[in-house]
């Protein structure tokens, strides 16, 4: 089956703990002890499929085939972690939809485990950007008083439109010339 996406994403502040519905400056940071996940909303039904799937008694092992890369690999693993599976994990690595390409991934397959790094590494990832969203965006919207989304990519992206966008309003017309070389 296929996980469209994301199915599974940390946990709001509030889902955490009630106090932090309201957004107050002694409630942070907000520093969770651990990071904990929930099934999205609108892709439950599709989550709820591929739980019954991996727990089912018949499926004896699991094949992640997610996106080869970091961000594939904390999708499949939030899914699996969420479904309580417990199965074992081959992961399917390719980077081609070639038929010769998946068939030399899957005769090289490997155990999850030799992945758990690439894991560590993307849900790192996805915690410090939980952690810098949420708690700058409350800083700074608590200090400015005006709603003002903060993130660890999204801020710096806009701050680099923002530039350009200067760059092109202050841009001043300059006359040039045309060469036109005529060779007969």
């Amino acid at each position: 089956t296929w996980a469209i996406g994301h199915l599974v994403t940390l946990k709001e502040p509030e889902e955490l703990d009630e106090k932090y519905k309201r957004w107050r400056a002694q409630d942070l940071p907000i520093l969770p002890e651990r990071m904990e996940t929930k099934v999205i909303r609108k892709t439950k039904a599709q989550f709820t499929s591929i739980k019954k799937l991996m727990n089912d008694r018949e499926t004896k092992d699991i094949v992640c085939a997610t996106d080869s890369g970091r961000e594939g690999e904390l999708i499949f693993r939030y899914i699996y972690e969420q479904a309580g599976c417990t199965k074992p994990v081959s992961r399917l690595w390719i980077s081609s939809m070639t038929d010769e390409a998946i068939r030399a991934g899957f005769a090289e397959m490997k155990p999850a485990s030799a992945y758990d790094a690439l894991y560590r590494s993307a849900r790192c990832r996805a915690d410090a950007d939980w952690l810098i969203g949420m708690n700058a965006t409350r800083a700074y919207t608590l200090r400015y008083d005006v709603l003002l989304s903060i993130g660890r990519v999204q801020t710096p992206t806009l701050s680099m439109l923002v530039e350009r966008q200067k760059q092109i309003s202050g841009s001043k017309k300059e006359r040039y010339f045309n060469v036109v070389l005529d060779c007969d």
